[in-house]
């Protein structure tokens, strides 16, 4: 089973009624944010959380809802990745700013999700997603959703959507010059006609591809 067949979990602490069921991930068609965009959100004054979620998911450019199923035991955080689950055999990777985070969000824990709610979870709630020594339940993808759109509302542009961070990752890799084969690890995905979203220029781009190859401008950068 691929992770994009996955069926989202809704496990909300606070939620009377039954406990599982399907929360269908809705296609989202924003746009990728700029670079500075990117890095006005994870400059918030956010909780710890969040800025862990955030950052993870813009340097690794995975799918929010396969990254709010992670539990602790699947990082190898000496390694700065994990393994896909399912029948993908790449890897979700990240950089120093979810490295230097992460230690911090787990605090020691060694089983549970990664991602907790902020309440302890109804008895009702599935054990695989609830943190023993916090009894505090997984994330939802709606939550985290809510959340971020809270946090962006007043952004340009906003509210944003945690697809943007994966989208802006992918796109930025791309500007970078990154191959299809590291795009198609870094997505997840199996079809290059999926990734012809991610590989659009930017205005941004083009104004720094245009720059660095403008000999006029590297003459007169040399004389400053």
């Amino acid at each position: 089973m691929k992770i994009a067949d996955w069926r989202q979990q809704e496990w909300l602490a606070g939620e009377p009624s039954v406990r599982l069921r399907s929360w269908p991930v809705p296609l989202d068609n924003s746009k990728a944010l700029t670079r500075p965009q990117v890095a006005t959100v994870l400059a918030l004054d956010v909780p710890l959380r969040e800025r862990v979620l955030w950052t993870l998911l813009y340097e690794s450019a995975a799918r929010a809802d396969e990254v709010l199923l992670l539990n602790v035991p699947d990082l190898d955080t000496a390694n700065r990745r994990v393994t896909r689950k399912g029948g993908a055999h790449d890897v979700i990777v990240w950089q120093t700013g979810t490295a230097r985070l992460l230690p911090r969000l787990l605090a020691g824990r060694k089983t549970g999700p990664v991602f907790l709610t902020d309440r302890k979870a109804r008895p009702s709630v599935a054990l695989v997603d609830v943190a023993p020594r916090t009894s505090r339940a997984r994330l939802s993808y709606r939550r985290a959703t809510e959340v971020f759109g809270q946090h962006t509302t007043d952004l340009p542009g906003g509210p944003y959507t945690p697809y943007q961070l994966r989208h802006s990752g992918l796109t930025h890799a791309a500007e970078d010059g990154a191959s299809t084969p590291m795009l198609m690890a870094l997505s997840g995905h199996t079809s290059v006609r999926s990734l012809a979203k991610y590989a659009r220029v930017s205005a941004e781009a083009l104004g720094r591809w245009q720059a660095e190859r403008d000999p006029a401008g590297r003459r007169a950068g040399g004389r400053r």
